[in-house]
């Protein structure tokens, strides 16, 4: 069984999972629930345009995370999580029964002041949530976990809309609803009770009661950390692009497809299931830890399949609306637009997976839910922004498929800004789309690679990919020193330039070259950062094991640090390795997908590291393969 799954049969997970499933599923059957009874019934309710009051309730639900999200992350970095997750179970029984008050007076405002109390519950639960899973997961376990949960809540997302639209359309199905409101509310409470303990890790905490100089605060924490804060940036936008697609659903459903209830749970489940498919395949295709290269593969799929679903559009409703599921799903070009749908649910699931974990695994622990915080307030600043912008550019007259397009054109945008302040997103795309589009990566021995603090990492060298190889595998930042010819090669320049490798070059050659990349070495390590070497100093043209030259020693000598040997096997003969004649001029040899592998040995302490040590390390490593 996939270690992903395999959580949902430990204590330590499954009773948090089903519990934060229970609250997503109730959230969606009360809030798509009411949008679509609204949209369908609206004249019995309200004068206001469906599709402007579709909008109107996502912005009410998410409001709530801009207003209090401060408040709540001190709470959860101040107690500890189990206790406050069954906190806000009991909250969410007292807000089911505020809904069904609301129904039985038929009541538009007290329902939408129901849905603002529901935000106000998943506002106080969204620190818990994801701070509480680094305390109870391991690393390699918290890509499987995040995924698990987005898939999760997705899928009751889906569940709640489902259920709800049945209930909505039976006899007095105002009060089915507020009724199973209540019931799912009090089982999540009983689950929340077998959440284990989660202490605080500041119990000390003096809670500021001023949100918005606790909210400059938290976003301050945020900001410590450049690639957090740019995650943080990444997950707000995907929110304001997902709500604005998910908003529109009952009146495109409506306006456009010419459907019913139906076709709305239809569009619904398919955009699910994308983001179920696309989260839980992100811990097979990122080898179970955070790999941030699949976040520009989701972004290119957000955007295309985006523009795919407003292209495929129907520009006519059809006539006889509203038409029955079958009849809508028998239009032209209706299985494009699903399968638009569903595609930009996968890539969504690729998008947002990774950054959630990244932002989990990179904040300071003491600090985490209040950065958790920060981002729910960035998301709901963003959601609210999506929903108000979203209403003014369908109140001027765009659209529905056109609003799709502008986003999709949009999150293309914002994509290639991110990527230009941040290059490592990019540079990790890069490396990950080689090593699984070239070749099938092996890694043994990974774990001997130290998970802070510096060290040197002694390779082989047998091909002109070999650094993009082993930063595939390490999820820390590698600093490679390579010979100066390798660093400016056309294209992979780009890679080596922005992971600020060091360009070294023989004193023979440039003397200041030289000396200027030890000078870089030694500052790198001092500031606790790895160091990987081809000790070398050449690609191998036969196959063989190379003499290490004592550019090593010199390095070691000044900066005693451990030393871990790794090993290359299967790229010799690769079509970026010299088998044969030089590189590139067989591109097919050896063919796509052929196995690699890359093995590292324990590290070597500082006083053992000798020059003749490492290379017999290599050597062993190494064994038969070339």
């Amino acid at each position: 069984m996939s270690s992903q799954f395999r959580l949902l049969r430990e204590q330590r997970f499954r009773p948090f999972f089903l519990t934060q499933f229970l609250g997503a599923f109730n959230d969606n059957l009360f809030k798509n629930a009411l949008v679509v009874l609204l949209t369908f019934q609206a004249a019995s309710w309200t004068t206001i345009d469906p599709a402007l009051l579709a909008n109107l309730a996502a912005g009410i639900f998410i409001l709530p995370f801009f207003l209090f999200s401060a408040s709540a992350g001190q709470l959860a970095d101040k107690y500890d999580k189990a206790y406050l997750t069954r906190l806000v179970k009991v909250l969410e029984i007292a807000i089911m029964a505020v809904a069904l008050a609301g129904f039985l007076a038929h009541s538009l405002t007290v329902l939408l002041g129901a849905l603002f109390l529901l935000g106000c519950h998943s506002t106080l639960f969204g620190p818990v949530k994801y701070a509480l899973l680094p305390q109870h997961l391991h690393e390699d376990e918290l890509v499987g976990g995040n995924a698990l949960v987005e898939a999760g809540t997705f899928v009751a997302i889906l569940l709640g809309t489902l259920v709800g639209g049945l209930l909505a359309a039976a006899d007095h199905g105002d009060l089915w609803i507020a009724g199973g409101g209540l019931v799912v509310a009090v089982a999540g409470y009983l689950t929340s009770r077998g959440v284990p303990p989660a202490p605080a890790p500041e119990p000390g905490l003096k809670v500021n009661p001023n949100p918005i100089s606790e909210t400059w605060r938290n976003i301050g924490f945020a900001r410590k950390d450049r690639p957090v804060f740019l995650a943080i940036m990444g997950i707000s936008w995907f929110w304001l692009y997902g709500a604005l697609f998910l908003a529109q659903f009952p009146a495109y459903a409506k306006n456009v497809l010419g459907g019913g209830e139906g076709t709305v749970t239809l569009l619904l489940a398919t955009f699910t299931i994308g983001i179920g498919l696309g989260s839980l395949l992100c811990e097979k295709l990122s080898g179970g830890h955070v790999e941030i290269g699949l976040v520009p593969f989701g972004s290119i799929g957000l955007t295309l399949f985006g523009l795919d679903i407003a292209l495929a559009s129907p520009s006519v409703v059809p006539a006889g609306a509203p038409l029955a599921i079958g009849a809508v799903l028998a239009q032209p070009g209706m299985f494009r637009v699903l399968l638009a749908l569903l595609m930009l649910g996968v890539f969504g699931g690729f998008f947002i997976v990774p950054l959630y974990a990244m932002m989990q695994s990179r904040s300071a622990p003491a600090q985490r839910a209040r950065i958790i915080a920060a981002n729910n307030i960035l998301n709901a600043l963003f959601m609210v922004v999506g929903a108000l912008s979203a209403g003014a550019l369908l109140g001027a007259g765009l659209t529905i498929p056109m609003l799709f397009g502008v986003a999709a054109l949009m999150n293309a945008a914002v994509a290639i800004y991110i990527y230009r302040l941040v290059p490592e997103f990019l540079l990790r795309f890069i490396v990950w789309l080689l090593v699984h589009s070239v070749y099938r990566l092996r890694t043994e021995g990974i774990e001997h690679i130290p998970a802070e603090g510096p060290a040197v990492l002694v390779c082989n060298h047998v091909s002109f990919v070999d650094a993009l190889v082993i930063a595939a595998a390490c999820r820390r930042p590698i600093r490679f020193v390579m010979d100066h010819r390798i660093f400016r090669w056309p294209v992979l320049s780009f890679v080596f330039r922005h992971s600020r490798a060091i360009p070294i070059a023989p004193a023979k050659e440039d003397a200041v070259m030289m000396e200027a990349a030890f000078a870089e070495v030694s500052k790198a390590l001092a500031e606790g950062e790895l160091i990987g070497l081809f000790p070398e100093g050449k690609i191998t043209a036969d196959g063989e094991l190379c003499p290490f030259r004592p550019g090593l020693a010199r390095i070691l000598d000044a900066n005693p640090v451990p030393v871990v040997p790794m090993a290359l096997r299967g790229l010799w003969g690769s079509m970026f390795s010299r088998k044969d004649g030089p590189a590139l001029s067989r591109p097919f040899r050896r063919g796509l997908f052929s196995r690699i592998e890359l093995v590292a040995g324990p590290a070597l302490p500082p006083e053992t590291a000798s020059l003749p040590q490492v290379q017999l390390q290599v050597a062993m490593l190494r064994g038969d393969w070339k």
